[in-house]
């Protein structure tokens, strides 16, 4: 059986000012598979969430995404808008609800 990349990380860099927060990083992730990205306080784990969808612009590397169509699209070449219509989505480490609406309305925000 031969497995889909969905995700494909490819010599992904950045940094802030001279403080390498993420060098030179790749890996892929097929379709069903799960994993975690484990490391210290610091180690650059939040910094790669955020270049895969493009919160952050990375100085080197690609980010290619396998869309619903089955085309591999670089995510490095989209803005956010475009990265969440293609069905790659995240959260935030620190959720503030908004307490006046309900559940659904706080998640259709997002």
């Amino acid at each position: 059986m031969s497995l889909t990349q969905t995700l494909k990380v490819e010599n992904l860099s950045i940094a802030f000012g001279g403080l390498k927060a993420v060098d030179d990083l790749s890996f892929h992730i097929n379709e069903g598979e799960i994993y975690g990205l484990i490391g210290p306080y610091g180690a650059g784990k939040t910094t790669v969430f955020n270049c895969i969808t493009q919160f952050y612009k990375p100085n080197n590397g690609k980010v290619i995404f396998k869309s619903i169509k089955n085309e591999d699209v670089n995510l490095v070449e989209k803005n956010t808008h475009d990265i969440i219509r293609l069905g790659l989505v995240r959260t935030f480490q620190n959720v503030e609800l908004i307490q006046d609406l309900s559940l659904l309305e706080n998640l259709l925000i997002g």
